[in-house]
């Protein structure tokens, strides 16, 4: 398993909330920002694996060997539970889900951190969340109503866009406090203000 060190070590954190700081200086806006090791656990794929595993392994040993049928029961009990031996592998499970799964997985992910978190509290409805599903490869921007009525959110296409090509390259550090400064600019265009009430602790959240 990933630990939390791994995906963002303690200097990183620290540039990363020192950017927050910096961006809510400027503006009324509070943003957080979460970075989970995954969405999802995505057992079922591998599960479903094992069932097509067990359901198609008798026919071919019934019709092209002399097996009886208590050996083919053993190789099919042994083969199912290789699969799902294989199937613990972490990368595997998500490599045998459908994309399309894996972001929605992680896009309702991060609607339940944003309400999770506290962004839904904020005076004016401000929050904002930069949420990251690591093994999904997968950004978002999630912003409470009162910036949605200001802010489109093709706004925030960009800043994902170049914030998961970072990760991507092993920079995740340095694209986080990018897209954090980027998000405050942002903020800041719509709602102007002094940062000093801030509501939301200027931290990293990291979930393992």
């Amino acid at each position: 398993m990933t630990g939390s060190a791994t995906i963002l070590d303690t200097a990183a954190r620290e540039r990363i909330a020192a950017a927050i700081g910096r961006a809510e200086a400027g503006t009324a806006g509070e943003i957080v920002v979460l970075v989970a090791a995954r969405a999802g656990l995505y057992r079922s794929p591998g599960l479903a694996l094992a069932l097509a595993v067990a359901l198609a392994l008798p026919w071919p040993l019934i019709l092209f060997t002399d097996l009886g049928a208590g050996n083919i029961a053993l190789v099919q009990a042994a083969c199912v539970l290789a699969t799902l031996l294989l199937t613990l592998n972490e990368g595997l499970r998500i490599a045998l889900t459908p994309r399309r799964w894996r972001r929605e997985r992680a896009h309702a992910a991060a609607r339940r951190e944003f309400f999770a978190h506290g962004l839904t509290g904020t005076r004016g409805r401000t929050g904002v969340l930069v949420y990251v599903a690591l093994a999904e490869r997968y950004a978002e921007i999630v912003a409470d109503r009162g910036v949605r009525a200001r802010i489109e959110e093709a706004q925030w296409h960009a800043i994902v866009s170049d914030l998961l090509a970072a990760a991507g390259h092993g920079a995740l550090g340095e694209g986080l406090v990018a897209a954090v400064e980027r998000v405050g600019a942002v903020l800041e265009a719509e709602f102007p203000g002094r940062g000093a009430d801030n509501q939301l602790p200027n931290r990293v959240i990291v979930l393992d």
